[in-house]
């Protein structure tokens, strides 16, 4: 990423189910579709922002969710789609079919299997991956997804992200066409390949899931019409003992925009927002958390650590290091996130 200063921020994030668990048919009790969503607020103190600081924080709306998931027989389908105070956007919104007990076919906008399962984080700010488009990305393609005995496989194939190129209102990062910045970008994302295979064994107190993850592309020019490429590999770790939660990644990644104005960056964009990224570069994260069960729900505290380390000429580019210490508190239809962030 580029050179940035240091940076400190303390944020609450809570979030309060609103509504779930409507059941539309009744022929088998493992089959329906369930409604469900969420409201979000934000308390937010910027230790860089002498507003926030004379202000002593702000609270504001951060967003709501509406959620589908349903099956009836080996048919089913999932859907999330959010609303912001100045924008929204479709999370994933997907069709899926049973082949037999250990094959399943997803079809839509579906999530990317690249690293670890779930999240390489625990916090509401993601980790660095999320910012380089590596992390809880959704594409339109189709998904193979297998599981057996440990074994875990995904294979996928996407056509395009879920937005055109030139919006930047989107849940997850994406290649951007625009200018930021003054230099003008004219890529897109297309024609993508995924293939991720972890496998899961128990021991006492918990389990260990290792894998690696690969990633290919085509980054299209829509202004001289030519074609260059990407790619990104992974190796992965995740391991729960007794409560405790380790989180290991390490991630080479590279964008060869053709035609680029300037070969050690890229334009990309996320949540009404567009920025630059060094082209090449390795991210590495490293997690920790710890979840304590009480009458009430239960308490996770986590610190995540991550840092980028650009692979390109020029004095601009710099580390990136992101460090988010906190803890989630679940009670109820509530899920509380505090955090502090230091970048």
């Amino acid at each position: 990423m580029m050179k940035i200063n240091t940076r400190f921020m303390l944020s609450v994030m809570a979030t309060a189910i609103t509504f779930s668990g409507t059941n539309a048919f009744a022929e088998a009790q493992t089959e329906g579709i369930n409604i469900g969503g969420a409201v979000r607020v934000n308390y937010a103190y910027k230790d860089y922002s002498e507003v926030s600081k004379d202000k002593v924080g702000d609270i504001s709306f951060d967003m709501a969710a509406i959620k589908f998931n349903g099956k009836k027989g080996d048919w089913g389908l999932a859907a999330e789609y959010r609303f912001t105070s100045d924008t929204n956007y479709i999370k994933y919104g997907y069709g899926f079919y049973d082949l037999d007990p250990n094959w399943q076919l997803q079809f839509g906008i579906n999530k990317v299997p690249f690293g670890n399962a779930e999240f390489i984080s625990n916090s509401f700010w993601f980790g660095l991956p999320y910012y380089l488009g590596f992390e809880d990305d959704h594409d339109i393609g189709i998904k193979a997804v297998y599981e057996n005995d440990g074994w875990h496989t995904d294979l996928a194939f996407y056509k395009n992200p879920e937005y055109g190129s030139s919006e930047n209102k989107r849940y997850a990062t994406d290649i951007y066409t625009g200018t930021i910045n003054g230099t003008e970008y004219s890529n897109e994302e297309t024609n993508q390949i995924n293939v991720r295979q972890t496998y899961t064994f128990e021991h006492n107190g918990g389990s260990t899931t290792i894998g690696g993850s690969a990633q290919f592309g085509q980054i299209y020019n829509n202004k001289t019409a030519s074609n260059g490429d990407r790619y990104a590999v992974a190796l992965h770790l995740e391991s729960r003992l007794n409560g405790w939660n380790l989180q290991l990644q390490a991630l080479q990644y590279e964008y060869n925009a053709a035609d680029a104005e300037d070969p050690n960056k890229i334009g990309v964009s996320v949540v009404s927002w567009q920025y630059e990224i060094a082209t090449q570069g390795q991210s590495y994260s490293a997690n920790i958390a710890k979840t304590f069960n009480t009458d009430w729900g239960s308490v996770k505290c986590y610190n995540d650590f991550g840092l980028m380390t650009p692979d390109v000429d020029g004095d601009d580019y710099d580390n990136s290091i992101q460090n988010v210490t906190g803890c989630a508190v679940s009670a109820g239809q509530t899920y509380t996130m505090i955090d502090f962030i230091m970048g």
